[in-house]
């Protein structure tokens, strides 16, 4: 391919390619929107790329192989993070030999998502650069800027996108190749990789040097884009607002911040004490502007109404104008469904039948939520629905006690619904306690992933199958039943009765391929068979 090629890409894509380009070793995550394009379209143009049981595990291993010296990508949408922070906080202290970008895909406006949080905080929190593309050119760009910080400072990178930059496709001209010249190798250095206290409070004074240097660094970094205009207003901004930005107000002056933690303050004052008005347009949160006022700066913010959903060209104007009068209700759309056919249907329709209280999880089969089923009765986190389960089963009364049922997928299980099973075990509730796993196969709501229980790696290769009954026997559990609730709705039903009368720990895996994986799982296995 030759230098001057042009490429339409998403900025999932382009972060792929970046990948590609600059030599990552391994790319490991999890799959969640808006994120989970990245890894797949790695593996489709060569690169080594795997999914793991959860964001904790992706970052655990990411970790490992940075230590190692190599290049590594960890992908993840913004509540993954949430997941992963466990490590996040200390790899900042550990640091890395090779370069460790995290890509956390933040969700304003939820489009696929139980909240809209800002992960702008977590680089903050713990100590971590977090870098900020406006477009699909800038996502590659800031990716491999981002290798380069890890591995110049020997600190992990988050790399914070949203929604409307990973999906959207704007044009990109990939740079030169920049691969790494030494090959992974292990070097021993157990005070700045085992972090006991003793090694940990000189590694978090190391890594507040490391942090001040690159903060002096980020004031003449030519990734943070002055553009002089209009003196009167002054506008400071960073990601997809840069966009919105240009387009609603052509004629300010625009501070571009590409760097947002941490920030280059010197340079921020510079700018705001040059123009008569100074704005701050973000999404999200008030990061920017809480941070730039915390400096004694005088900056104007926009209304709180403004701090949910995405941004867009006409609510920038209507934040330029100080308009806070109520915005138009969107149009509504069509709401999401179980597809006609869908196995959970039956699940969701015998659950309702028998007055059942349910506690849900993340999922497509959260969907048993809405009508026509209006079956579910909490939705928290990934893998939740066992401990909120077991919570309801220890404190209601027993007639409402042996209602609760706990309803989980077969991914979000692996994700995070193990230690709840060993829970259930281990501090039963008197009247027991029923786990559904809605086994379809496939990791559905993302675009239909593999997952450890579908016995298949990222690219359909066949590897070990986790085995959710034996699991749950070596747990302990003896209530073990597994049916087909498409073909055996009689008998789900006859299970789901008695499991809810017996004060004995059920677990009923219904296990039905999705209609849309069907296919697909078939051929994998046709191709596995033959090989």
């Amino acid at each position: 391919m030759i230098e001057t090629e042009k490429l339409l890409l998403s900025g999932n894509e382009a972060v792929a390619r970046a990948a590609l380009d600059c030599g990552v070793g391994l790319g490991t995550g999890y799959p969640g929107t808006p994120s989970t394009e990245i890894l797949e379209n790695f593996s489709l143009l060569g690169g080594k790329a795997q999914w793991a049981p959860n964001e904790k595990v992706a970052l655990e291993v990411g970790i490992g192989a940075a230590f190692a010296g190599a290049r590594v990508l960890v992908t993840m949408k913004h509540v993954g993070l949430n997941v992963a922070a466990d490590p996040l906080f200390t790899v900042a202290y550990t640091g890395v030999s090779g370069a460790l970008v995290i890509v956390s895909a933040d969700d304003p406006g939820m489009a696929s998502s139980q909240n809209e949080q800002d992960n702008r905080h977590y680089g903050r929190a713990a100590g971590v650069v977090v870098l900020e593309p406006s477009d699909s050119q800038q996502a590659y760009d800031l990716l491999r800027e981002g290798l380069e910080i890890s591995h110049r400072w020997q600190v992990p990178v988050i790399l914070r996108m949203t929604t409307r930059v990973c999906h959207s496709k704007t044009i990109v001209t990939p740079g030169k190749k920049n691969l790494p010249t030494e090959v992974p190798h292990f070097k021993r250095d157990v005070a700045g990789r085992v972090m006991i206290p003793a090694y940990a409070r000189p590694a978090h004074r190391k890594l507040r040097a490391k942090l001040a240097e690159i903060e002096k660094w980020n004031e003449s970094c030519a990734l943070n884009e002055v553009s002089e205009k209009d003196k009167t207003l002054g506008i400071i901004c960073s990601g997809i607002s840069y966009m919105h930005v240009r387009e609603a107000a052509p004629e300010a002056s625009i501070l571009k911040l590409t760097i947002t933690y941490p920030l280059p303050l010197e340079k921020i004052r510079k700018f705001v004490d040059s123009v008569q008005r100074c704005i701050v347009i973000e999404e999200g949160d008030p990061f920017l502007a809480q941070c730039i006022r915390a400096a004694g700066m005088e900056v104007e913010d926009k209304d709180p109404i403004y701090r949910f959903g995405e941004l867009n060209v006409a609510r920038v104007k209507r934040i330029l104008a100080g308009d806070n009068t109520p915005e138009a209700a969107p149009p509504k759309g069509k709401p999401p469904q179980l597809c006609v056919g869908c196995p959970h249907r039956n699940v969701f329709e015998t659950l309702r039948k028998h007055e059942c209280i349910v506690a849900g999880d993340i999922g497509c089969y959260t969907l048993g939520v809405l009508p026509p089923f209006e079956a579910m009765d909490s939705c928290v986190c990934m893998g939740a629905s066992i401990g909120v389960g077991l919570g309801l089963r220890h404190v209601l009364p027993d007639e409402q006690a042996k209602k609760v049922v706990s309803v989980i997928g077969d991914s979000t299980f692996v994700h995070s619904g193990i230690t709840g099973m060993v829970e259930m075990m281990y501090n039963q509730p008197k009247t027991g306690h029923v786990l559904m796993i809605l086994d379809n196969s496939t990791t559905a709501m993302t675009g239909l992933q593999e997952h450890p229980g579908t016995g298949r790696t990222l690219n359909h290769q066949p590897t070990h199958q986790l085995d959710y009954e034996k699991l749950a026997n070596a747990i302990g559990i003896e209530r073990v039943f597994v049916v087909d609730p498409f073909k055996n709705m009689a008998d789900l039903e006859k299970i789901l009765v008695e499991s809810l009368e017996c004060e004995d720990p059920t677990l009923i895996i219904t296990r039905r391929p999705c209609l849309l994986a069907a296919k697909k799982i078939k051929q994998y296995e046709e191709k596995a068979n033959q090989a």
